[in-house]
């Protein structure tokens, strides 16, 4: 198989700079869709109506995302990164031209899934076009750049989203992507110039299948389960069903594959499976938090929808700071472990701190809280698709961080259907000791308030709502904390050092030796 360059083969340092750019702006795109529409979304829903399909909207985007992610990785591998980094783009665009145009919510919801296919390669593919064309010495400063860009859409997103929907109509929170799309796909085919690569083998189509079906089945049984459907409900029982044949099947089929979607070979390499496990940990840890930290703030603390959003700039910075101060450092020494220790170890500081959150916290200590877990989060975020990257051939590269991003991706959605059902409980439970059978008529004790309906609740109503909501926070952080010490324990198990990719490729029926060095 046809191999591309290695690092820093690109012609001149104009064209790697205009070209990180351009991966730059795509991966903002895919950033920014579910930031933004949230804020658009009650407006969608005032003209649609589907009130009860809601979800769906960003349920079916994030399906197909989890969906498509290795399939990307896994093509960009096998006929060239810059085509199939072209087509996700392409197909991104498509899909946000034909959201604008819906007009009912089963429209939307259609065309949100053809968003989140393209979605599933922009990232993938933005990472193996950054391992290709820099050398691992340099690549810090270049995600350094994606973090900070990251950061802004974070931040940004929610309060551009109001701004697009009040001044030019929901609508155009779709088209946006249009402009800077076309944008980047110019500067791709102009300034991106890669060998023509195409691979002899044949599509490993049962795989795919097999790998969409597992996936898609633990995506609908954590988003269904205890929210649409019982846990004990036979839908439920029919998607776990579901989800442990077609992952049987996937993995025997993997074995017998002339091009495997995920190689199993691949994962005999410790630092591999390490950094999968790692970014599986630490995006059911980022999630949560970013789903209930915005709670807090709005139900306890009364902040606005708009408010919520700024206040969780402590975390944003902290995760955009590690990333600019250790980023060059780690991939220039090589020493990995070191900053995936560091991480998890302020990763389980922060949750911790924020196991001290209740009624009577105020926003500059919830801050700090939310600084210290950013850090955390930032030094493993990068460092988790270093590892993996340093971890495989350069023709494995798609491969490599499509794990990860799917490891972090699952881990986010199952890490918020657990917490959610966990705050679920807690809120009912304190709603119930604290106001009797009254309690259901709360929004049945789980419902989120804002701070304006708060305020027009009888005193003893909006107090122990408030205290419902900040025990059941404190139940998603003590889950948290224990799943921080998992990735603490799991993080001192990598090894130091990057491969020699000098060195010939074993078969693919042999285990990859570890070249990476056992330094601590």
């Amino acid at each position: 198989m046809p191999q591309e360059p290695a690092p820093g083969a690109t012609p001149t340092p104009r064209a790697t700079k205009v070209v990180i750019g351009a991966v730059v702006i795509a991966m903002l795109l895919a950033s920014l869709d579910n930031l933004i529409l949230g804020s658009a979304m009650p407006t969608i829903v005032s003209e649609f109506g589907g009130l009860d399909h809601l979800s769906w909207v960003a349920s079916a985007y994030m399906l197909a995302t989890a969906a498509a992610t290795p399939l990307w990785g896994k093509f960009g591998d096998m006929y060239g990164r810059k085509g199939t980094f072209l087509s996700s783009i392409a197909i991104f665009l498509a899909g946000s031209a034909a959201s604008g145009l819906s007009q009912s919510m089963g429209q939307l919801i259609a065309f949100r899934a053809v968003q989140g296919l393209g979605a599933g390669g922009l990232m993938v593919g933005a990472l193996s076009l950054m391992a290709a064309l820099i050398p691992p010495a340099e690549r810090g400063k270049y995600q350094a750049l994606i973090s900070g860009a990251m950061g802004v859409a974070m931040v940004g997103g929610p309060v551009a989203g109001g701004f697009i929907t009040d001044h030019l109509g929901w609508r155009w929170c779709f088209y946006v992507n249009l402009p800077l799309g076309v944008l980047a796909l110019a500067l791709l085919v102009s300034w991106l110039h890669l060998p023509q690569q195409r691979s002899q083998a044949r599509v490993d189509y049962a795989g795919a299948v097999l790998l969409t079906t597992a996936i898609s089945a633990l995506v609908l049984l954590s988003t269904w389960g205890g929210t649409e459907y019982p846990w004990t409900s036979p839908v439920i029982a029919t998607l776990a069903v579901v989800f442990l044949a077609a992952t049987a099947l996937f993995l025997a089929v993997e074995r017998r594959a002339a091009e495997p979607v995920l190689p199993p070979h691949l994962f005999r390499d410790r630092n591999l499976s390490l950094a999968n496990a790692i970014a599986f940990l630490m995006g059911c840890v980022m999630v949560g938090a970013m789903t209930f930290l915005p709670l807090f703030q709005q139900t306890v603390q009364g902040a606005s929808a708009t408010n919520s959003g700024l206040l969780m700039l402590p975390m944003v910075l902290g995760i955009v700071g590690a990333n600019l101060t250790t980023g060059q450092l780690a991939t220039r020494t090589a020493r990995y472990r070191l900053f995936l220790v560091a991480g998890s170890a302020l990763l389980v500081a922060g949750v911790a701190l924020m196991l001290r959150m209740d009624v009577g916290t105020g926003r500059t200590e919830t801050g700090c809280y939310m600084a210290v877990l950013g850090i955390g989060v930032g030094l493993l975020m990068q460092n988790t698709i270093q590892v993996a990257m340093e971890s495989v051939e350069l023709k494995d590269l798609g491969v490599a961080s499509s794990s990860v991003t799917l490891s972090r991706t699952l881990g986010g959605t199952l890490g918020v259907a657990v917490a959610g059902a966990v705050f679920s409980h807690q809120v009912r439970r304190v709603m119930a000791d604290r106001l009797g059978a009254s309690a259901g008529r709360v929004g049945g004790g789980s419902s989120r308030l804002d701070a304006a309906s708060l305020n027009k609740l009888p005193s003893k109503v909006r107090s122990a709502y408030e205290h419902a909501v900040a025990g059941g926070i404190h139940q998603v952080f003590l889950y948290a904390s224990a799943v921080g010490l998992v990735s603490l324990a799991v993080s001192w198990f990598v090894r130091n050092g990057r491969r020699d990719r000098s060195l010939p490729e074993p078969p693919a029926d042999r285990p990859a030796p570890d070249h990476a060095s056992s330094a601590a």
